[in-house]
């Protein structure tokens, strides 16, 4: 139950921060990973940087709650002994 959390944090940040991205999440001037990647994403041509960090931070994010559901799983599994 422990692994399956952690793996479903990965979908829910993925999901969160999609549906504030699309204006279908929380309100405008709340900081969101949505609403960040939405404004930085107008500066797209200027600064990308705006667009591109919040962007690595989503992926690091949900790629590290993955790596500890995977590290959980094999250290927890009896089967893998």
């Amino acid at each position: 139950m422990i692994v399956k959390a952690t793996l479903t944090i990965g979908g829910a940040v993925i999901a969160t921060s999609s549906l504030s991205f699309l204006g279908l999440g929380v309100e405008p001037h709340i900081p969101e990973w949505g609403n960040i990647l939405k404004l930085g994403s107008t500066y797209l041509e200027t600064n990308a940087y705006l667009a591109i960090y919040p962007g690595l931070a989503i992926i690091l994010l949900v790629l590290s709650f993955n790596f500890l559901g995977d590290a959980l799983r094999d250290a927890l599994d009896p089967k893998l002994d």
